[in-house]
């Protein structure tokens, strides 16, 4: 008989509340006070930073500002991103015990397809990148992260339903921030949406009972619906006190100059290269990178898929992330070659004064 896991909708709340709620049912499960849990939940517009950001490294203040967009910080990993009432969060509860001996890393990789898996049934091609990133085609649906508690474990994902691309990307500190044209276009290349991809308004419901039935399957449980209890009640009131305050949200501090947001441009044999990136210059850690003119590879989503396979690289690193980038693939780089790429990466962060930092 297979075993069962709850199933909890806590439909449409303030960032402030669907956090607190996601600190309680983990501690909840740390403490085996619940069974393994699935939660879906929805969030009033806000910009939500990860567990471990800087909200000055991360977004764009000056449009968050200037969009009165709130900005929440969530207690998963992952990147920053913009929700409101139109996308779906969904979060998986559980206990070491029940995923074996896999890594975060392997665990959310998992978990990322079986979402992809239920997407799919709905007539779209999605797929995982790079353990945390779903996507159609070279564009971002949704992202993973997780956050831990003993033996506790949360995974968790929004998927965008319904998205306006522009304010997904402008709330993100990047190299278009500030200019609405370029914005337009390259959240429109970057970023796609359930409705955009099947052409008509998804069904909410219908996501919800294929993300269960993925679920279900991965983990060989039945889902039973159920409503939060007396633990996890006390739990989030304790929960909310601290979690909607400024406190919460800046409790992480860090300045854009110890993150700059640095560019360069190589030319090569296939016309001019130019990148931008983020660089955490204590870790020395490139944490983003855009490829910045235009398509360079083909297929065109490769250029995607190259940018998410450099996310929080260390320095050292990169040669090897992008010479292994290019093995593993057949692609189309039109003579520009894996040299190429890593001058251009290192061009930029050693020579700051050149790149324009903001």
């Amino acid at each position: 008989m297979a075993e069962n896991w709850r199933l909890l909708d806590t439909g449409l709340a303030s960032p402030a509340r669907n956090i607190a709620m996601s600190r309680a049912l983990l501690e909840a499960r740390h403490a085996e006070e619940i069974s393994s849990t699935l939660c879906f939940s929805r969030f009033t517009r806000c910009a939500l930073l990860g567990a471990h950001h800087s909200a000055a490294q991360a977004l764009d203040l000056v449009y968050c500002g200037d969009n009165a967009i709130p900005i929440q910080r969530r207690i998963t990993s992952g990147p920053a991103y913009y929700l409101d009432e139109r996308q779906l969060v969904w979060e998986l509860y559980l206990h070491r015990r029940e995923v074996g001996d896999a890594s975060l890393p392997a665990l959310t990789r998992r978990i990322g397809h079986a979402v992809a898996t239920a997407l799919s049934a709905l007539g779209v091609d999605a797929r995982i990148r790079e353990r945390t990133e779903i996507e159609i085609d070279g564009r971002a649906l949704g992202c993973c992260g997780i956050a831990t508690e003993g033996d506790a474990l949360l995974v968790q994902g929004a998927l965008l339903l319904d998205a306006e691309a522009p304010r997904m990307l402008g709330v993100l500190r990047t190299p278009w921030s500030g200019a609405p044209e370029a914005l337009q276009r390259e959240a429109e290349a970057r970023l796609t949406s359930l409705k955009h991809a099947m052409a008509r308004q998804p069904e909410l419901g219908a996501v919800k009972k294929n993300l269960c039935e993925a679920f279900e399957s991965e983990f060989e449980v039945e889902l039973r619906d159920a409503d939060p209890g007396l633990s996890e009640h006390a739990r989030y009131q304790a929960a909310i006190q601290g979690i909607a305050t400024r406190d919460w949200v800046e409790h992480i501090g860090g300045s854009t100059d110890d993150m700059p947001l640095l560019s360069a441009a190589r030319e090569t044999c296939a016309g001019n290269l130019s990148v931008a990136l983020t660089f955490d210059r204590r870790t020395r850690t490139i944490q983003r990178v855009w490829l910045t003119s235009g398509p360079v590879l083909e297929p065109r989503r490769c250029d995607a898929d190259l940018e998410a396979a450099l996310c929080n690289v260390p320095l050292e690193h990169l040669a090897q992330r992008i010479e292994r980038f290019f093995a593993s693939r057949a692609l189309d780089a039109a003579g520009l070659r894996p040299a190429d790429f890593i001058a251009v990466l290192n061009r930029a962060v050693h020579q700051p004064l050149l790149a324009g930092n903001r």
